[in-house]
């Protein structure tokens, strides 16, 4: 299904946004789907996870942003 652009840029949905498509009455509602996990980070790594090459240790990448920012 393609959403036009117009209500797109609108809604702010971007491409590989998931949506929710149902049925009011006689009128057809699309909404942005919300994160089914209380962690968004769980959310994304698990929808968009299949995109990385590589394992990504987040940890050590927030670790050396700490020592970044407390070095300077």
């Amino acid at each position: 299904m393609l959403i036009p652009k117009e209500i797109r840029t609108i809604t702010g949905i971007k491409e590989n946004t998931e949506v929710i498509v149902s049925l009011n009455d006689d009128c057809i509602v699309i909404k942005k789907s919300k994160p089914a996990t209380e962690s968004y980070f769980t959310y994304y790594a698990a929808t968009y996870s299949k995109k990385l090459k590589n394992n990504i240790d987040i940890n050590k990448i927030l670790d050396r942003e700490c020592d970044r920012d407390f070095l300077h």
